[in-house]
């Protein structure tokens, strides 16, 4: 049987993009979808219960654990490093990780752990991030990937440990992406939504841990919302 002759397909598609530009109203019809995506104005969404800000620690932490995440709190970020410590002798996991630079700075040889800021490559079984923000409503964090906080540290490893400050919850993904578009002002070329230890049901409908990512998701939270 004979390929089909798509070049006639693909020039009346071409022709029909060019009938589309050359239209007297395409710069009209341009800015009004350019405005529509930048327009402030929110659809609908949740209201959370005890839309407070201290009503999202809880909230937070309640939905991350029924994803399969595990959270300790800690009072101060000079914290973090000793329940690191903690988790990883529990895990009964090796005591080194690879971070993310906004990780890196923290005293981790005073706990025993070695730590090698940068992206990571399959050997590593650990990794440490920050995170940009954390949504209450859903429990999941939001990483900004750059070069120096590299997707590979909370993608590669088999676990990820997410340093979580409460002064960055928000109620809602709405709320994330207000935020990234006020702080950021673009976009990055990535923007990761984790919600707990990666899973599938692909395989009779049974719910497998870590198919595609970590097998384990452990957040350090740190401080009190402001």
């Amino acid at each position: 049987m004979s390929s089909p002759d798509l070049s006639g397909a693909r020039a009346e598609i071409l022709e029909r993009v060019r009938r589309g530009v050359g239209r007297a109203d395409f710069a009209a019809r341009r800015a009004a979808a350019e405005a529509s995506l930048t327009m402030s104005e929110r659809g609908p969404q949740p209201r959370l219960a005890g839309d407070a800000a201290g009503a999202l620690l809880p909230r937070f932490c309640d939905k991350a654990r029924t994803l399969s995440s595990t959270v300790e709190q800690v009072a101060m970020a000079s914290d973090a490093p000793a329940a690191v410590a903690r988790y990883l002798d529990r895990e009964g996991l090796a005591m080194q990780a690879v971070a993310t630079a906004d990780a890196g700075p923290l005293d981790w040889a005073s706990v025993g752990i070695s730590v090698a800021v940068r992206a990571a490559v399959d050997a590593d079984t650990v990794g440490i991030s920050g995170c940009f923000c954390a949504i209450a409503e859903t429990g999941t964090l939001l990483l900004c990937s750059a070069p120096a906080s590299p997707a590979t540290v909370s993608l590669l490893p088999e676990t990820h440990i997410a340093l979580v400050p409460a002064a960055r919850l928000v109620a809602t993904m709405e709320d994330a992406f207000a935020l990234v578009r006020t702080e950021l002002g673009e976009l990055p070329r990535a923007l990761n939504f984790i919600s707990g230890p990666s899973r599938t049901g692909d395989i009779e409908q049974t719910i497998v841990l870590g198919a595609h990512g970590p097998c384990r998701v452990h957040l350090i939270l740190i401080g009190e919302t402001s």
